[in-house]
Order: C-alpha cells, then structure tokens, then sequence
C-alpha cells in the first residue's frame, strides 16, 4: 500500500517548527543521504532541524556535506534527549518501524510530536501521524526529492542536497545495478547533475576508500567463507566475531559482500551471516521475483524489499546458519524459476 500525504504534511510545515530527522540504526548511504538533504531543505524554509541516528556510519561517507552535525544516541544520549522532548516533528527516515532507533525508540514514541514518515520500504508501521511511504521508488533519497517536488520547491535544491540524494540513490540500487527499473529515478539524476554534481568523484569517495584490512576481509569472506548450494540456486556467508576482529573490522566494512555471493551464476539468493554486538545479523539478497523480505519476515523477524532484505537474531550463529539451510527445501522450485 502506498501513503503520499503529501498535502496535510506541506500544512504542518506552513510555520516554523522544531524538527528532529531521525534514521535507522547501522545507517547506510540512503539513510543519511536523505536525512541530511531533508534537513537542507527543511532548514531552507526556516524550520530548527537535527539528525539523530541510533550510532555511528561509515567512515567512506563522512565526506558528506553537514555529516558533522549528526547526533549519535549512543554517544551523546543527553543531547539526544533533549532534542527529542522538544520536537514538534519527528520525522522517521529510511525505515519503517521506530523499534529501529534501538534505545531511542521508547523516547520518540512517548513524544507528543507529529510523527512522519518518509520511506521506501515494505510493511509501514501504524504508529505515523503521516506517512510518504512508496516501496516501488529506488531510495528514500528519491522520495525526499518527490517530497521536495511536491511542495513546489524544487528551486530550493542546491548541490549539498544534490549530492546526498544522488549518494542515497546510487548506494541504494548498487550503482543503478538493482531497483532501478523506474524512469523518474533517471530523470531525478539528471536533474541532480543539473545542479553541479560530479559523479566519478562522488564515485570515488563512496567505493574508492577501502582499508586495505577491509580489502582483506573481503578476500577472507569469498576464499574462506563462502559456501554454495547449487542444488538450491543459494550462496551464503559466514563471519564469526573472531573472524571480525582478526581483521579489525570497522562499520561499513562488510558492505555489499553479500553481492559478491548472488553474482555468481545460477545463484538467486544470497545471505551474509555476521556474528556483531551479541547478535547474528543478516543480510538477504535475491535475483527476480523471490522475495527476501517475505523470507526474513516469515522465519527470522526481520524484511525489507522483496530483493533486499536482513535480520538481527539471537540465536547463536550455528543455530542461525543451520536454520537458514533447513528452510532451503521450502523453496527449492521457487529459487529454480525467479523469472518466470
């Protein structure tokens, strides 16, 4: 189901107001490429705007324009609360459910703030005042720039905001490898380059910073780790804790190895299994029309897009690993015939 409500939210923001962006823990490039051209925006037409996340990103996106105002809930939780009791909207960006802000959550949804969401992903929560909410757009990035769009601003985008929207996209669809069938998602591009944006830079600094720990770990997951399932069109990937720090892992290090395993041939689905913070996170990805997010909706508690998708368990990661290759038979036919 889609939500576009977009005229009763231009209406709570025709004065000004005190708002708090807010992303999902672990953000990835879409979740703080749209929070931070959100705020651009936002501060544009004379609102108070912060951006909170759970904890810290990746190092290969502190390059972006206003990274260094982002407040991190689990190293600043006095700031973070406070900002979150004097919100007057909360706006929840590039994901669905407040149970994402991990300790936060409690807080922002004891918050009398009008709470708003703008995303992209599958299976929106009911605890919104206000939702734009379109899981067929490529990122929550793209939204932003509908969102912008649709409140007639379009001549308030300036190059920051370009960069962390086109950053959002391309992280998002892999480079345009994946979720990229929409034609706007072109024309939003197009009009990004418009504004000054220099894409083999920006290409650069998003893919071109590996450590050359990084490098080998990525070595280590595909020789070492890697194990294929013909007989299920299945690749996965194990990492322990140990196995993280023998190669001084850092957040956003394992990003995108799980692409590594569904780019072989014949494989539809892909998993990485990584052993983090006392929990077994998962990373699903899959080729055509299986869906990884009913997948990890149905047997881990967790979803996403139909061809991305993760988890966090608590389970041991033997238990995760061996749960995961017990379901496999279930749907052997159905990774057999992802495009028919």
């Amino acid at each position: 189901m889609e939500n576009t409500d977009f005229p009763a939210i231009s209406e709570k923001l025709s004065q000004p107001l005190q708002i708090l962006i807010t992303t999902h823990t672990n953000p990835d490039g879409d979740a703080i490429g749209s929070s931070l051209a959100l705020a651009f925006y936002l501060k544009k037409k004379n609102h108070r705007v912060h951006v909170m996340a759970p904890d810290p990103f990746p190092d290969f996106l502190a390059w972006m324009p206003g990274h260094e105002d982002i407040l991190f809930f689990s190293r600043d939780q006095e700031k973070c609360i406070s900002v979150i009791q004097q919100a007057d909207m909360i706006i929840a960006a590039d994901y669905n459910n407040f149970g994402r802000l991990n300790d936060a959550a409690p807080l922002v949804r004891q918050s009398k703030a009008v709470k708003v969401l703008i995303d992209h992903h599958l299976n929106a929560s009911d605890e919104f005042d206000y939702k734009i909410s379109i899981s067929r757009i490529s990122s929550t990035s793209e939204l932003v720039y509908n969102f912008v769009e649709a409140m007639g601003d379009v001549h308030l985008l300036d190059k920051n905001i370009a960069e962390c929207i086109y950053t959002g996209i391309i992280t998002d669809t892999g480079s345009l490898s994946y979720a990229c069938n929409y034609v706007k998602t072109y024309l939003i591009i197009a009009e990004l380059f418009r504004l000054g944006i220099d894409g083999e830079h920006l290409h650069r600094l998003i893919y071109d910073t590996y450590s050359e720990s990084r490098l080998r770990l990525l070595g280590y997951s595909i020789s070492d780790q890697l194990i294929v399932m013909p007989e299920f069109n299945t690749a996965f990937i194990t990492l322990s804790a140990s196995d993280l720090q023998r190669f001084n892992h850092q957040i956003g290090d394992t990003e995108g190895v799980v692409n590594y395993a569904l780019s072989i041939k014949d494989i539809n689905l892909a998993a990485l299994f990584m052993e983090r913070d006392g929990l077994v996170k998962v990373s699903f990805r899959s080729k055509g029309n299986f869906s990884v997010d009913t997948l990890a909706r149905e047997h881990f508690n967790g979803g996403g897009h139909r061809n991305a998708a993760g988890a966090n368990c608590d389970t041991t990661l033997e238990d995760t690993i061996l749960k995961f290759r017990k379901i496999l038979p279930l749907y052997q036919s159905k990774l057999k015939s992802v495009y028919s």
